[in-house]
């Protein structure tokens, strides 16, 4: 039967890659392709540019509570009556009060957790490089002490605001939370998030229709140019093996981001390493198919890893950090391999084993995975299961009989 669904979400800024906007974007074709009926009420950081001075100076007052929002979406969910509203990001110009609004409709609400904003202001539970815990479960006054987000004690104030009033609002108004990996639920469930409405559903990824033909032409770094992406310690580990010797195939970097100028300069002169700066999608599918390994190096706990289950899907092996969702996304020496997280000469080592023998195995194991777990059919059924779930627990309130706190362990897959 055709749902109707509208969905809501704050596009990150164009000027930076967001994994988030494009699994928005896949999970809203993918439904649209099987005949579902779905609209978006959107907002985009990227307009943030052309408000006013003095509209620019009140946008941190909006962050915990827009009301012109509320308004505007209970309206427009009386008037369409979907069948369900799937939350995504409302940071920074929609505002937790887009639940206020489905309340007021009388329309349940799923929201994907794309990153850790229940239990942390700036969504990384990581400060300096290390992993961070200050801000679980209490009041988030170490991130305004610590300027966690950008940096800025200012910046990270409207965030933590948000945090501390909307916490019950959001624990109390969404009928399924979707996590993106069982890693991602059990910090939440610690953290006192109600674990009978936190769900495992993984992101899929569409087939790229494309694999790799042989045995990879280069190794593969594609996403954020951050601190927390590795990105340093992936320099650190591919210095080590050049003064080994080197890995008889390229570093291809793809991407751009805050140390676009380090990378930059590190890449300068060198043959063995070339940075490319931002693909477009098409060639990114040609980079991943191209690759012997795609390399996701995080020191920061991923709540997923879009560009591993990419390279899944592309019959691709990958070199991952073994925490967060990484250990549940790759099987260490079946369908790619994890190094210690933070650790450079593990991290070199397991680049000197894929490169030295690339086994066609391991490809072969990545690709099988991605059709299981990730593909789009198994991420329609998922979604569409969630949605249900929750038109059924609101239906039950309706009738007076609330049973979500006590409603299963959220279908952990």
């Amino acid at each position: 039967m055709s749902m109707r669904v509208l969905v809501v979400h704050n596009r990150y800024a164009s000027a930076q890659p967001s994994g988030e906007n494009k699994v928005v974007d896949q999970e809203v074709e993918l439904l649209r392709s099987a005949g579902h009926r779905v609209g978006l009420f959107e907002r985009r950081s990227d307009d943030i540019a052309a408000r006013s001075l003095l509209g620019k100076a009140a946008l941190p007052l909006l962050v915990p509570w827009n009301p012109a929002v509320r308004a505007e979406l209970a309206a427009r969910l009386r008037a369409e009556r979907p069948d369900v509203v799937h939350i995504h990001n409302v940071f920074p110009l929609l505002s937790p009060a887009v639940l206020a609004a489905c309340a007021d409709a009388g329309v349940p609400a799923v929201a994907t957790l794309h990153n850790y904003t229940q239990v942390c202001p700036p969504g990384t539970l990581q400060r300096d490089g290390r992993a961070c815990a200050e801000c679980v479960g209490v009041t988030p006054l170490p991130a305004v002490r610590h300027g966690c987000y950008r940096g800025s004690r200012l910046a990270t104030v409207p965030l933590a605001v948000s945090l501390s009033v909307n916490r019950r609002r959001w624990w109390s108004g969404v009928e399924r939370f979707l996590c993106i990996s069982a890693a991602q639920r059990e910090v939440l469930v610690r953290a006192g998030m109600p674990a009978g409405r936190l769900a495992v559903k993984h992101n899929f990824v569409p087939d790229p229709g494309v694999r790799r033909p042989g045995a990879g032409e280069h190794l593969l770094y594609l996403g954020r140019l951050a601190e927390a992406k590795g990105v340093r310690l992936l320099m650190a580990a591919w210095d080590e093996i050049a003064a080994g010797g080197g890995a008889g195939v390229p570093l291809v970097i793809a991407g751009t981001g805050p140390l676009e100028r380090e990378v930059t300069a590190w890449a300068a002169g060198r043959d063995d390493v070339r940075y490319a700066g931002l693909y477009d999608q098409d060639r990114c599918r040609r980079a991943v198919a191209d690759a012997v390994a795609v390399v996701a190096p995080s020191t920061w706990r991923e709540a997923f890893g879009l560009v591993v289950v990419e390279a899944m899907a592309a019959g691709v092996p990958a070199v991952a950090a073994g925490h967060g969702a990484f250990p549940e996304l790759v099987e260490d020496g079946v369908t790619g391999l994890l190094h210690r997280p933070g650790d450079a000469a593990s991290l070199a080592s397991c680049l000197r084993r894929i490169t030295a023998g690339p086994d066609p195995q391991m490809g072969r194991a990545a690709r099988r995975r991605y059709e299981r777990d990730f593909s789009p059919a198994v991420g329609l059924e998922r979604l569409l299961e969630e949605y249900r779930t929750a038109i059924a627990g609101r239906s039950a309130l309706a009738r007076g009989g609330d049973t979500r706190a006590g409603r299963g362990d959220g279908n952990s897959r």
